[in-house]
Formats: structure tokens, C-alpha cells, sequence
């Protein structure tokens, strides 16, 4: 059996190399884009950091010691500063990690305000899968048990520290990310079913029914968000429940994000449905949506794939925005754009820089996002210059 030879070097492989050059041309489009993506490093670092968000917002309820829609049951700690676990004081080190307790009382320094003293003389323990507040995991596995907290009576924990109202901020923050990602799935998903059937018709078809359907995508397209939302609002009674607001803002967010999308499918399509596979099928006697989803649309899609994933930011950005301007989810829905809203105030960023976290939080989603989006963009171009 005689080695193979590499052609532009003209010398024989060894037994990996001719291994790995089988493996490729063997491989699915799958692999081959996994293996592009492996090589980015920017993009495996924000898929890591994509899947760690994405983790603690499914397992919010359990990594929550709170509930983050109640007004904290502590009320000597409203607007408190984060406090942050530690093994050792001025009193001598403990295996168990502890906070500090807190004390309310009235100050002559700040015209009889109320103000918090921290009790360096009294530890809190914290502990690690402790009972708390009730809940349903996943939203039908009803737990009680959370990652950690505190068994003392009148003791609390608050990592990212309260708010006005006492609520817990790292409970929130979890909860919005799981909001924000939510609203941004179902949206996208309106989005991208709409996209498919939208292009796949005017794409395929082509002629005066792809002439109607870009006008209907231009007009569209034209629809400025903000005024649309505004006069939505305007419609929206002040009772309606936070899940019905919660069900509409996902829905509006998707029937006005599917254009861009659906343009690429149209633009595929017109290229590809004059190829001799498309008209076999054709003379096979296969109905145009057989021909459009058996054989079109699986022609590209990887493509389809990076583009939901490049639509995740801006969905998110859009409820988050719109959130922030109060047109969006209200308490007590936590989403990333309703924390926002605690952040606009002079006094929070002179007094409370912790409400700021949540949008450590909001940034890191985003950017992730992005860069994975990115990756993968690249990973599934062939051309691309990132994996010569």
C-alpha cells in the first residue's frame, strides 16, 4: 500500500495527517464549523461566558436566596451595600464564611435619617443548601432548597446588596437575565418562522409575488419601533397582568424583526432554485414547500443558525431598551431593562453605585452574543480569512 502525497509539496502524509485530511473530507458541515469556531479564541471565550449566563438564569430560582419579587423581609438593610463573605475579622478566622450583621438607627450626622452601622461583632453564617423561599424549577419541579444563604433567625446575605425597597439585587439580577433572554427567544423564534416562510415564498416563487412581498418587507422595515411601542402602551390597560405584558412585548418584537432575515433567505433562494438538485425534485413531481424545506433551506442552514444567533442581541437590546423607557415589562417582572431604570437617578450614582451591577451583566450578555455570533459567522464563511 503506497502513502498518499501532498500536491503542492509533493511529499508523502504521514498516517495522522492522512487521517486528519480523510476526517475533513468526511466531515458534516457541522464539524467543519465546529472546528473553525474551535480556533477563535475571542469567540470560545464569550460561548464560556454565554453558557455560564445562560446557566444561572435557567437555575436562577436555586442560586437566588431570595425571592426577587417580595420587598426583602429585612427592612433594617433597604439600599444596603453588598456584602461579601469572608473567613476571617478582628475577632479571629471561622471555616464557615460569614457576613457581618447590620444595624438601623437614627444619625444626627445625616439629620436624623436612618442609617445603617455594621455590627463587626456579630457574625452571620453563611450556608450552603438551605431552605428557603418555595419555587418550581424549571417551571414544574417544585424545590424549596437554595445554593446558600442563612439559618439564623434575622440573619441576610446580599451579595449585590438591596434596593430601595429591600429586594435583594443578586436575586434580581439572575431573574432579569433569564427575563431578558426569554423575551429575546421567543422573539427570535417569531422571527425566524416568519423569516423562513416570508423569503422561502418570495425567494422560490419569484415574479409579481416576490415583487408584493418586498413591498410588504419595505413597509415594514420602515416602522419605527419607539412610536409603535408608544402607541402599543397607550392600548395596554394598567391592570394587565405582568405575563401578559410579558406575552405581548415578545410577540411585537418578533413581527417587526423578521425583514433582515428574511431577505437573506429570499436571496439564497433566487440563487439556488434553478440548480439541477431543485429541479429534480421539481420533475419528481415534489410540491414547492417539499422542494423549499427538504432541499432549499438545509443548503444553508449553518447560515440560518449564525444569523438567530447574531438576532439574540438585538432582540434583547430592544426589550431592554424599551424596558428602560417604560414602555417595556414593569415590577414586578424583573428584565435587565427594568433594573436599568433604578440606575438613572443622580443620587443612585452618588450614593448606591451597586445598582450598577446589573449592568455588568447586561454588557457581558450582549457582548457575548456578539462574539459569538461573530465566531460563528466566520466559522461557517469557507472564504473567511480567519481559519486559512
Amino acid at each position: 500500500m503506497t502513502s498518499q502525497t501532498d500536491p503542492q509539496i509533493n511529499t508523502p502524509l504521514s498516517a495522522e495527517d492522512q487521517k486528519a485530511k480523510e476526517a475533513y473530507f468526511t466531515a458534516s458541515q457541522g464539524q467543519l464549523i465546529w472546528a473553525r469556531f474551535k480556533k477563535q479564541r475571542a469567540a470560545m471565550i464569550a460561548a464560556s461566558v454565554l453558557l455560564v449566563l445562560i446557566l444561572s438564569g435557567i437555575f436562577a430560582p436555586f442560586l437566588s436566596p431570595y425571592d426577587p419579587t417580595i420587598a426583602g423581609k429585612n427592612k433594617d438593610y433597604t439600599n444596603g451595600a453588598p456584602q461579601i463573605p469572608q473567613f476571617c475579622d478582628k475577632n479571629g478566622c471561622s471555616l464557615r464564611p460569614f457576613v457581618h450583621a447590620v444595624e438601623r438607627e437614627r444619625s444626627m450626622a445625616t439629620n436624623f435619617r436612618w442609617v445603617t452601622q455594621v455590627n463587626e461583632d456579630k457574625r452571620v453564617y453563611v450556608h450552603f443548601f438551605v431552605e428557603g423561599w418555595d419555587y418550581k424549577l424549571f417551571g414544574f419541579i417544585p424545590m424549596d432548597t437554595h445554593l446558600f444563604g442563612t439559618k439564623a433567625e434575622g440573619g441576610f446575605v446580599h451579595l449585590f446588596g438591596t434596593d430601595a425597597s429591600g429586594k435583594d439585587i443578586f436575586s434580581r439580577t439572575l431573574h432579569a437575565i433569564w427575563t431578558s433572554m426569554q423575551v429575546g427567544t421567543i422573539g427570535v423564534f417569531i422571527a425566524f418562522v416568519l423569516a423562513l416562510i416570508i423569503g422561502g415564498v418570495s425567494g422560490y416563487y419569484g415574479g409579481w409575488i416576490d415583487s408584493i412581498i418586498q413591498m410588504i418587507t419595505d413597509a415594514v422595515r420602515t416602522v419605527p419601533p419607539i412610536p409603535l411601542f408608544m402607541a402599543v402602551a397607550a392600548f395596554m390597560p394598567p391592570e394587565m397582568t405582568a405575563e401578559a405584558r410579558f406575552f405581548y412585548i415578545s410577540l411585537i418584537l418578533g413581527f417587526i424583526g423578521w425583514p433582515t432575515l428574511a431577505r437573506r433567505v429570499r436571496t439564497h433562494l433566487l440563487t439556488e432554485r434553478n440548480q439541477e438538485y431543485v429541479l429534480a425534485a421539481q420533475l419528481c413531481g415534489a410540491p414547492a414547500g417539499h422542494v423549499i424545506r427538504r432541499h432549499l433551506l438545509p443548503s444553508f442552514t449553518s447560515y440560518i443558525i449564525v444569523d438567530l444567533v447574531i438576532s439574540f442581541p438585538y432582540m434583547v437590546l430592544s426589550e431592554t431598551a424599551l424596558s428602560f423607557i417604560g414602555l417595556g415589562l414593569k415590577d414586578p417582572v424583573n428584565s435587565l431593562g427594568v433594573m436599568l431604570q433604578n440606575v438613572t437617578s443622580a443620587d443612585v450614582l452618588l450614593n448606591y453605585q451597586w445598582y450598577f451591577i446589573p449592568v455588568i451583566f447586561f454588557i457581558a450578555l450582549v457582548m457575548a452574543f456578539v462574539f459569538v455570533g461573530d465566531g460563528l459567522r466566520d466559522a461557517a464563511d469557507p472564504y473567511s480569512d480567519s481559519h486559512k
